[in-house]
């Protein structure tokens, strides 16, 4: 065993002021609000003035903030306009906010399996899931890797079905050059805590096809027409505005997106150097035409080579109080009560009662690349306001902690 001391390190959280960027700016964007006396955006500047910056950012004609990540994957499953019953081919390794707004709009999660090196879905296995009633497909680009996005536009043009981006966790992630969020027909944005950018909770979506950018802006207002000659409220459709306040602070924000990025990128090629030749232990997979952006650092494990695998690194980690997430979420999303026990509106089952048999066959052999990303997967917190003397503590406990469970002498 090497002998390496490794003395306790405090490190930055996402959770609070240790590990936010969060300052006089903000401060400064949220009590000029206040004083403006407009909370509302609808009235205010803040919201809009966002909008058209992160348009800006992202070279899109359209974007639109609204209450949450799971708000902004709700207006754009409800912009597909999906008949009840229609089928939408996801991710098997996602938050519910992903899912959720699929059963609210009548539609059905059908669940794809994922690449086990980098837990994203593949056109291959998007290809798979087709069917007749397939009406879209929503691609995570977890942990801000993005997918493989040439071969699965290519799927999307040759079969004539849109692709959402779920870039919740990809702020400034890039594929051949092109940011995430423009390769497909709409992207969708978090602004939740633990983000790249944070304002508590808020979501954004983007587009670049007019019909889509329509039903989205109003779907976030009641599907009320401001602005129109005779505005009336045209189809069901939520209040799903953000304020003012969160728009100031999200303003500010966008200013040190780029400085978030860079310093996570430049603290991930450092631990990916640092752990390099640790017996079983690999660093993330990045594609030759994706820039990684690093929302978490995930590790992978051999069982073969690491005894007990990631569960036992992440035990050992914590008494370094460095706090992992094994298997990033316990169970794959389709184990999920509300899809095991089809638990919806009432008693109704809705919408699972119109589902094809096959489509919600949720059986977990059915997904064997699922099983294995997420048996092999350690999730460990990442921060751009970490230190280079934090990256080194991460990495001799991590060693430490593979020594310690491999016996090495």
């Amino acid at each position: 065993m090497t002998d390496t001391m490794v003395t306790k390190i405090k490190l930055p959280s996402d959770q609070d002021a240790s590990g936010r960027n969060l300052g006089a700016e903000e401060i400064a964007a949220v009590s000029e609000a206040i004083l403006s006396g407009t909370l509302t955006s609808t009235k205010g500047r803040f919201v809009k003035t966002l909008e058209q910056r992160f348009a800006e950012r992202l070279g899109v004609k359209h974007a639109f903030a609204c209450a949450s990540g799971s708000a902004a994957v709700h207006c754009a499953v409800a912009a597909i306009d999906p008949e009840p019953g229609d089928e939408i081919i996801t991710t098997s390794i996602t938050d519910m906010g992903a899912l959720a707004p699929i059963l609210y709009q009548g539609a059905i999660p059908v669940f794809a399996d994922v690449d086990p090196q980098t837990c994203n879905l593949t056109a291959k296995s998007i290809e798979a899931c087709i069917s007749e009633r397939t009406k879209a497909i929503v691609v995570t680009h977890l942990f801000g890797n993005p997918c493989e996005m040439d071969a699965i536009m290519r799927l999307s043009r040759e079969r004539n079905i849109p692709v959402i981006e779920d870039c919740a966790q990809a702020f400034g992630a890039t594929y051949e050059g092109k940011p995430v969020g423009t390769l497909g027909a709409i992207g969708t944005f978090s602004l939740q805590q633990g983000k790249h950018v944070t304002t508590g909770e808020g979501g954004l979506v983007v587009t670049n096809d007019d019909a889509l950018a329509r039903h989205m802006y109003l779907f976030i207002n009641k599907a009320w027409g401001y602005g129109d000659p005779k505005p009336d409220h045209y189809f069901l459709a939520l209040n799903y505005r953000m304020s003012e306040l969160c728009g100031a602070v999200a303003l500010a924000q966008l200013e040190k997106l780029d400085a978030v990025v860079r310093r996570r990128v430049e603290l991930a090629a450092d631990l990916d150097r640092r752990l390099q030749g640790i017996p079983g232990v690999s660093v993330p997979y990045v594609g030759p035409k994706s820039v990684h952006t690093y929302w978490k650092y995930c590790i992978r494990a051999d069982k073969s080579v690491v005894p007990e695998g990631v569960g036992g690194v992440a035990r050992l980690l914590r008494e370094y109080d460095i706090f992992t997430v094994p298997r990033y979420i316990e169970k794959p999303a389709f184990m999920c009560e509300v899809f095991q026990k089809q638990r919806t509106f009432g008693k109704s089952r809705f919408p699972f009662t119109l589902a094809r048999p096959e489509a919600i066959d949720y059986r977990p052999e059915r997904l064997p690349g699922t099983l294995e990303a997420l048996d092999g997967i350690l999730v460990i917190p990442w921060n751009d306001r970490f230190s280079e003397a934090d990256v080194r503590f991460i990495a001799d406990a991590i060693r430490n902690s593979v020594e310690t469970l491999r016996g090495d002498a």
